[in-house]
């Protein structure tokens, strides 16, 4: 029996959303009083769906058995948390491209005056420099939260609330039921299904599964993963020996080798960590920097770029740089960290990382002519996206790991950057799964600023949503001497032995 329920002030039900805490609760009570029901109960759905799996199971109806929530939004502060919507504190504009084109419908009046403490905070996002040269985003703003209200809460409380982490992390003990949760490799540009999916299987102690697929998008009417589904739920609900809990905990989808592997925990146990140095020619190279008393002092020069706003350019500047064609296939499935020593001579910036497939190619630097400089005319595969608000770089010591930097994001650990000062940023880069095959090269791409694709504010694809940059223009030295030596900490998985088939 499959029962559709709506919450409480979505579609034409009453009442005002996110003022269900029982909700949930209560209607699996109602299931179970059914003639049909056995007392055992199952969800079902992806993105808001799958949401709401995680609030049913926080609030711990016995019948609710197991849970199967893919794509399931954000593990902190709610489904659309600061943390996992807007990682290293980067406000994005995915919430005006889904209430753009939803059928959201929302009533609109004279805007009214707001209570004083949220007035000052609306004042002072009206007067944001940054927030005036994106004139659909602005336009939110005027008419106080009355339309777009997720994308007017962000540019009105651009930080974390406190206590949100430790409200989560209780949130995850409360959590006892199975689970199987998972993402697509889609979903690093939306940010929140595909942190929310790890953070809950990080953090949450029940038997559990996690499956990472590819690049496509799942479409809409949701019908991929059925059977898996069928599987999970004929085990958990009917007692049936499927075989589903004695396979690994962990699936996911290896781009460039474009196949299954298995895991028996994420990030992989065999994971080797491997830095990849920042280094002269604009190169990643495995050997650590030389100290400047054997290169002298010019080792010690930066390299550089300046990002013009985007009321004065759409070209995006950036560094890149690259390994030589690679001799042997490299796999790196996980997340990654990029360190990074730099200066600004603003308060404020954004640093956008990316992560590149770059190839086939053969050519090498040598002295032989025409390959002095690498090819332009390389394809390339954009992996996965890391971003960091400078202000935002303090970091939580606690939480942190060397692969998945936690940072505070809280409006008290706010800090404007010092013009001119040499500053180290641990800038989380979304996890992937990725082989990069012989000949071709790893690429990072460093810049501060994405455009609209489209027309009207809009972008090409609705779920790769462009990001508020600076309205200044902002030069920036990136330092990479033995003293500051940025690099790329990537996780490099073993080529197995005897890979057990997926």
């Amino acid at each position: 029996m499959h029962v559709i329920a709506q919450p409480r002030g979505s579609a034409k039900s009453e009442g005002h959303y996110g003022h269900e805490d029982t909700d949930h609760y209560d209607l699996i009570e109602w299931i179970t009083q059914q003639p049909w029901s056995n007392g055992k109960v199952g969800m079902v759905g992806i993105s808001g769906y799958a949401g709401e799996q995680w609030r049913a199971a926080a609030q711990g109806h016995p019948a609710l058995k197991a849970i199967f929530p893919y794509d399931a939004c954000s593990a902190y502060g709610g489904m659309f948390g600061f943390r996992d919507f807007n990682p290293g504190g980067v406000l994005h504009t995915f919430p005006y491209l889904l209430d753009v084109f939803s059928t959201v419908h929302e009533s609109r009046d004279r805007p009214a005056e707001l209570p004083p403490a949220e007035e000052e905070l609306w004042r002072r996002a009206m007067q944001n420099p940054d927030f005036k040269q994106y004139i659909n985003l602005y336009n939110i703003l005027t008419q106080k939260g009355q339309r777009t209200f997720i994308m007017y809460l962000m540019m009105t409380h651009p930080w974390e609330f406190d206590g949100t982490v430790e409200r989560a992390e209780e949130t995850f003990k409360k959590i006892k039921i199975p689970f199987y949760t998972g993402s697509g490799a889609y979903a690093y540009t939306y940010k929140l299904h595909w942190l929310g999916a790890q953070h809950y299987f990080q953090n949450v102690d029940a038997p559990k599964k996690l499956l990472f697929t590819g690049p496509a998008h799942l479409e809409r009417p949701f019908h991929q993963h059925h059977d898996e589904i069928i599987r999970w739920y004929n085990h958990w609900l009917k007692g049936e020996n499927t075989g589903i809990m004695d396979e690994p905990p962990v699936r996911y989808w290896l781009m460039g080798a474009n196949e299954w592997r298995t895991g028996t925990d994420w990030p992989l146990p065999e994971t080797q960590w491997k830095k990849y140095y920042l280094s002269h020619w604009e190169t990643l190279s495995t050997e650590p920097p030389r100290p400047a008393s054997e290169l002298g002092a010019a080792a010690r020069e930066p390299d550089v770029f300046t990002q013009m706003p985007v009321t004065r350019t759409t070209k995006v500047e950036r560094l890149r740089y690259m390994t030589d064609p690679l001799p042997h296939d490299v796999t790196v499935a996980g997340p990654i960290t990029l360190t990074l020593h730099a200066a600004i001579d603003q308060e404020d910036t954004n640093w956008i990382v990316v992560l590149k497939d770059v190839g086939p190619d053969v050519s090498v630097r040598t002295a032989r002519e025409g390959e002095r400089d690498v090819p332009s005319s390389l394809s390339e595969r954009e992996l996965t996206r890391g971003w960091l608000k400078a202000s935002y770089r303090v970091l939580d010591d606690k939480r942190s790991k060397p692969w998945e930097p936690f940072h505070k994001l809280t409006q008290d650990s706010l800090a404007p950057v010092k013009p001119g000062e040499v500053v180290e940023y641990q800038i989380q880069i979304l996890a992937t799964a990725n082989q990069f095959k012989a000949g071709h090269r790893i690429c990072l791409d460093i810049t501060s600023m994405d455009v609209p694709t489209g027309t009207g504010a809009m972008t090409n694809v609705e779920y790769i949503p462009y990001h508020v940059c600076s309205s200044k223009t902002v030069t920036h030295r990136i330092y990479r001497d033995a003293e500051r030596p940025s690099h790329l900490l990537l996780p490099i998985i073993p080529q197995p032995r005897d890979q057990r088939p997926a």
